[in-house]
């Protein structure tokens, strides 16, 4: 099996039933970070406010925005079936739930603003075959919406770990308290926030701003 960076998918809303063609549409995490995927400059402080703004569990996926200086501009979760991951399926989710939280940039010549992915799951902090659909769906999405992909994320019962990166921490995990001291991001000059979370087959919406 061949990995790599197909041409976008932008234009194509027909998903295939093969097989071949699902597992094409995922990355390995040597290709993820050959391709320039901004690094996150304080990736606990991230992955700390999503963890106490949508409390994700086990196959629940938490994407966000972040704006030019890193500060969380919108986001949203929402959980996925348990059939086999096609990044086709996952890329559609991440943009459906992006179009619900936040413009797209498209009219843009260069993205200013940053989306990335945690994916809370089951196991441990190595790369899985879900792991790389996701990470093509974000790539995706991005695209389909304006957006810079940035990072993706993975929380377990281990900690989280920035797949591709080899950066990652204890806390916070899939089962550790949400809002936890530890794990607070100071937000003392955050942007106002516009989050959602959902299901993934209804993709339904519950707003707090």
């Amino acid at each position: 099996m061949t990995f790599g960076f197909a041409p976008s998918s932008a234009t194509s809303f027909t998903a295939p039933a093969n097989s071949a063609n699902r597992l094409a549409r995922m990355l390995e995490p040597a290709e993820w970070a050959a391709a320039g995927v901004p690094l996150l400059r304080n990736p606990r402080e991230v992955v700390s406010a999503l963890h106490t703004r949508h409390h994700p569990k086990p196959s629940t996926a938490v994407v966000a925005v972040l704006d030019h200086e890193e500060r969380l501009a919108a986001s949203a979760s929402f959980s996925r079936h348990s059939a086999p991951a096609d990044g086709w399926e996952l890329r559609n989710a991440l943009l459906a739930h992006l179009r619900r939280v936040i413009p797209h940039d498209l009219r843009r010549r260069t993205p200013v603003r940053t989306a990335v992915l945690l994916y809370c799951r089951e196991g441990d902090e190595r790369w899985t075959e879900e792991d790389g659909a996701w990470m093509w769906g974000l790539r995706d999405a991005c695209t389909l919406h304006g957006l810079r992909c940035g990072a993706y994320i993975t929380l377990t019962s281990d900690g989280w770990q920035v797949l591709g990166e080899g950066r990652g921490g204890r806390r916070p995990s899939s089962t550790s308290t949400p809002g936890h001291p530890a794990d607070a991001m100071a937000e003392a000059d955050a942007l106002p926030l516009r989050t959602a979370s959902g299901a993934a087959d209804a993709l339904r919406r519950t707003a707090a701003r």
